[in-house]
């Protein structure tokens, strides 16, 4: 009777364990969905203010959209409101804190950096500068290929247009990590395309290829993972669908008019 009752728990204790196992992968599965509240609100770019200090942020040229399919609302909108306004607010409490800083342009301070070590005011002067030019160089309906003036640069400096874009493609993916492309004017007038890495550029001391941006392309996560995930040639082909070749144009011609 004993080897009887013996044998029936152990049954049911196997008979249990699928059962527990069960439950559990229900528990793990069932994941309670967003209620209708929780929806994310947008804002608009106007109504994003720095704080009070010698920087205000850049205006956004378009509206958080105007970049669809290429580059989704959703980053655009944290991307400037948050990561930018973040960059712009920090630089300008460190200013506030160093008079040597006062009234100087981005321009001066981003050449006066220390590159000896990673340090506040290069990474902020960096992450400022950098987001300000970004944004200028996309537009709405934009894209394509540069025309008269420009379109005659690229060919006499990389061969072709093509061959401009597959470096350009090229020094985007190949940054590791975080960083930046550039597009760049050399102090001979030359064009050529570099990268840096975090929030580097081609006007602070020391750096591979030196000189002054035309065009930039932010490769930090936060420019495209939203949309592309871990796909970032993706987003660095589409960014040339949105690249304003005219603003392109106008910076290189300011540029070499200050080297004359």
């Amino acid at each position: 009777m004993k080897k009887f009752f013996l044998i029936a728990f152990c049954l049911s204790f196997i008979l249990l364990i699928p059962a527990c196992k069960r439950k559990k992968l229900e528990e793990v599965v069932e994941v309670p969905l967003p209620s209708a509240e929780e929806k994310i609100t947008i804002g608009q770019p106007d109504d994003v203010k720095a704080e009070d200090g010698q920087f205000s942020l850049t205006q956004l040229p378009y509206e958080y959209n105007a970049l669809e399919p290429n580059i989704d609302i959703l980053t655009m909108e944290v991307h400037y409101s948050k990561h930018y306004l973040t960059y712009t607010n920090n630089l300008n409490k460190l200013i506030s804190s160093d008079p040597t800083l006062t009234d100087l342009a981005i321009e001066d301070i981003l050449k006066k950096v220390d590159m000896n070590a990673s340090n506040d005011l290069r990474n902020n002067a960096g992450g400022y500068y950098n987001h300000s030019l970004f944004w200028g160089g996309m537009a709405a309906k934009a894209g394509g290929q540069p025309k008269d003036t420009l379109a005659t640069l690229i060919t006499r400096d990389f061969g072709s247009f093509e061959v401009f874009k597959n470096q350009f493609i090229d020094a985007a993916e190949k940054q590791f990590g975080s960083g930046w492309a550039w597009l760049i004017v050399d102090k001979t007038g030359k064009l050529q395309v570099t990268s840096t890495q975090n929030q580097d550029n081609p006007l602070m001391p020391k750096q591979v290829v030196s000189g002054t941006p035309i065009l930039n392309l932010d490769v930090w996560e936060h420019s495209y993972y939203l949309k592309y995930q871990y796909k970032r040639k993706k987003y660095i082909e589409a960014f040339f669908n949105v690249i304003n070749w005219k603003k392109v144009t106008e910076r290189y011609e300011e540029a070499t008019a200050k080297k004359t």
